[in-house]
């Protein structure tokens, strides 16, 4: 049995204490610091998953990948200078993906100082959050973690999953989506006939499912 100290913290703290949250990337400012292949990295994963993120890179030394990434990007903004902390004032997130330690340190000093969130590359002590493999079909979205012990294991899973999952699954998202703004009746109600709709997605013969229309499997 898991004990709670006088400070209502739990003793145990074993296993992923993550608590996983997806950002609207495209209404808040993230600050990347570092333009090697770190921080297009970084910037690669934001666009592909938000592409009107609003994002100010800061470097002094910046890849040409970079500049030709951005391009197709006109909320990313590329500062080729020194870091400087006031750098941080209009950021609402802080992703520090430069190869010099001690400029990272000082980069998630400033961002503590301001109270924003901070993710340091490669070193998940000193992050708030971690960018974790993510698979996407259409607007389902699913987000993996390892706890920052493995990102190329959730790069294996993300394939597995990616693999899995079948493409049909955003059309029946759209379905169901329409479907939920033509039920009447009260909230427990309408609960209780998505939960008897989408109870396909869980059938033991869902390969069938997936591939049919979910107007004929309500019609059934």
């Amino acid at each position: 049995m898991t004990s709670v100290n006088n400070t209502g913290q739990n003793e145990e703290h074993t296993g992923n204490q993550l608590f996983p949250v997806f950002l609207k990337l495209n209404e808040l400012h993230t600050a990347l610091i570092g333009a090697g292949n770190v921080g297009l990295e970084k910037l690669t994963a934001i666009l592909n998953n938000s592409n009107s993120a609003k994002v100010t890179v800061i470097a002094r030394e910046v890849l040409p990948e970079m500049f030709y990434l951005s391009k197709g990007f006109p909320s990313v903004n590329i500062l080729q200078k020194s870091f400087e902390a006031a750098d941080l004032d209009a950021a609402d997130i802080v992703v520090a993906a430069t190869d010099d330690s001690e400029l990272n340190k000082q980069i998630r000093q400033a961002a503590k100082e301001r109270k924003l969130l901070i993710n340091v590359a490669d070193k998940p002590e000193l992050c708030d959050f971690y960018l974790g493999s993510v698979v996407k079909k259409g607007d389902l979205k699913l987000g993996i973690s390892t706890n920052g012990k493995s990102p190329t294991v959730a790069k294996r899973i993300k394939e597995v999953l990616n693999t899995a999952l079948p493409d049909e699954l955003n059309i029946t998202l759209q379905q169901v989506n329409d479907l939920r703004n033509t039920l009447t009746g009260d909230f427990a109600n309408k609960v209780k006939e998505l939960n008897r709709i989408t109870a396909m997605l869980s059938a033991k013969d869902n390969n069938q499912e997936h591939n049919t229309p979910l107007s004929e499997n309500t019609a059934r």
